[in-house]
């Protein structure tokens, strides 16, 4: 019989906890909160430090995507984010995966466990998505999340974190993650294929290292900051696209000897460039829409018919491919700290947030670390 892990330990967990809570939009506050109790299949993950995400940035400001039992989660002392990583301080009941001292990085979505979708490996598509009620949960999004001391995870949302791993850099798992469901679930690469990437941002920038980790070759970047272009080709970019200097559909193609890549990512969330991807694309290959465009987006539908080209967005990480991103960075695959260029303490949250929405002296990745 195996024996059950005790959930009792060490650690002095308080009563209350500083955490970052939504008002209106575009308003942060910093509260006391109850430091939250683990259910069944749940853990008390004291953070260590979590990465502000563009989508915490869209969070902000409109609340989608972001919702709380069907409604925008302003004013309901929600607390977004959901990038972190952290030490597992308290387990729920029944739980004996993971045991107080366990380093880990997080998932987002836990998904409800009971429709249709979720039953298919696919929670990020859960049909109840935001309701709590029905078991529901994706922190930082439908459940609150990592802008806090401490933080609930269910149990399936977990990775451990290498030793080798800053806490800094632990925090990109999750970005990772995200790359790689677009990558090798959805996107089905391989080894050997082409790939465009539109897009010089944190998750365009980690979808080009871990292509480059996949064996894709070429692998193309499309961005008009030096300074992002630069960092692409030190991540693994072979070929570099200034697409305010020339036109990166014809570059593309000159490239791959007028054929178009095999795959090709959209990630820069500019309406006009979702048609640039789309011609840049060989016949019969992919196109995975990355990032969140403002408003309906023109597309050359007719292009994509007669082309017989797949298009497909991503909502996340699923399927665990953020378990296969942190087996890579286990094995020292790639390397993405590169990304991590400021970092601010739990007090300066806001600040954080504002230099990655500006993208202040230069912020890529910007984390915020605990004390």
């Amino acid at each position: 019989m195996t024996k059950k892990k005790s959930n009792t330990n060490n650690y002095q967990i308080p009563k209350t906890m500083k955490a970052w809570v939504l008002g209106g939009p575009h308003e942060m506050k910093l509260v006391e909160k109850k430091v939250p109790e683990p259910g069944q299949s749940e853990v008390l993950v004291k953070v260590g430090a979590i990465a502000v995400c563009h989508t915490d940035i869209e969070v902000l400001h409109h609340g989608h995507p972001a919702m709380i039992e069907g409604k925008i989660p302003f004013n309901k002392d929600f607390t977004m984010g959901h990038e972190y990583m952290g030490t597992v301080v308290k387990t729920g009941e029944n739980v004996d995966e993971w045991q107080p001292g366990d380093r880990i990085a997080v998932e987002v979505h836990a998904g409800c466990g009971r429709c249709a979708k979720c039953r298919e490996g696919m929670y990020t598509s859960c049909h109840n998505y935001s309701y709590r009620s029905k078991g529901h949960r994706a922190n930082g999004f439908t459940t609150d999340g990592g802008f806090a001391e401490y933080a609930i995870n269910n149990i399936n949302t977990l990775v451990a974190v290498p030793d080798h791993l800053s806490d800094e850099v632990a925090t990109l798992t999750v970005t990772a993650g995200t790359a790689m469901y677009g990558l090798d679930v959805l996107g089905g690469l391989v080894a050997g294929q082409s790939i465009a990437v539109a897009g010089g941002g944190p998750i365009g920038l980690m979808f080009i290292a871990l292509a480059k980790a996949l064996g894709a070759a070429p692998v193309i970047i499309s961005e008009p900051r030096p300074d992002r272009r630069e960092m692409a080709k030190h991540l693994g970019a072979d070929f570099l696209i200034d697409p305010l200097a020339e036109d990166p559909v014809e570059k593309v193609r000159d490239l791959t000897k007028g054929k178009g890549v095999d795959f090709s990512v959209e990630a820069s969330g500019v309406p006009i460039v979702v048609n640039q991807i789309l011609h840049m694309t060989n016949r019969g290959g992919k196109v995975c829409l990355a990032a969140f465009a403002n408003g309906l987006t023109p597309t050359d539908l007719a292009y994509v018919v007669s082309n017989n080209i797949y298009m497909f967005g991503i909502r996340g990480e699923g399927n665990s491919a953020v378990r296969r991103a942190a087996s890579l960075l286990e094995q020292k695959r790639f390397d993405p700290s590169p990304l991590h260029t400021h970092t601010f303490p739990l007090e300066e949250a806001d600040k954080a947030v504002s230099y990655a929405e500006n993208q202040t002296d230069g912020a890529i990745k910007v984390v915020v670390k605990m004390n």
